[in-house]
């Protein structure tokens, strides 16, 4: 319900579909060499979200938890980063700004 001090009353995500499917896949298959996991998946839902909505979900299967972990953390990292999913927030005061990644 805030972010950079501003109070948040909605949002919502829109995306480059065909390029998100796409950098996400690269994302999932990066994780699967990099740690010692069985399967890793993301969703990451576009459209309107009420404050507290889940906006992305990650699994991660494992043999071990801090394998999972480890996953996850970097799943969700690197889809912030690298992905084209941008948020559009609608603030308290009345005023609205994109976010979108640095890339």
């Amino acid at each position: 319900d805030h972010n950079d001090g501003r109070g948040v009353q909605g949002l919502r995500y829109q995306a480059y579909a065909a390029l998100a499917q796409a950098e996400g896949e690269r994302i999932l298959a990066e994780a699967l060499e990099r740690f010692a996991i069985v399967d890793a998946r993301c969703v990451h839902r576009v459209g309107e979200l009420a404050i507290g909505e889940l906006a992305i979900w990650v699994g991660v299967s494992a043999a071990h938890r801090d394998a999972a972990f480890a996953a996850c953390r970097f799943v969700i990292d690197e889809v912030k980063a690298r992905v084209p999913i941008w948020k559009h927030e609608r603030y308290a005061d009345g005023a609205a700004d994109w976010l979108h990644p640095d890339t």
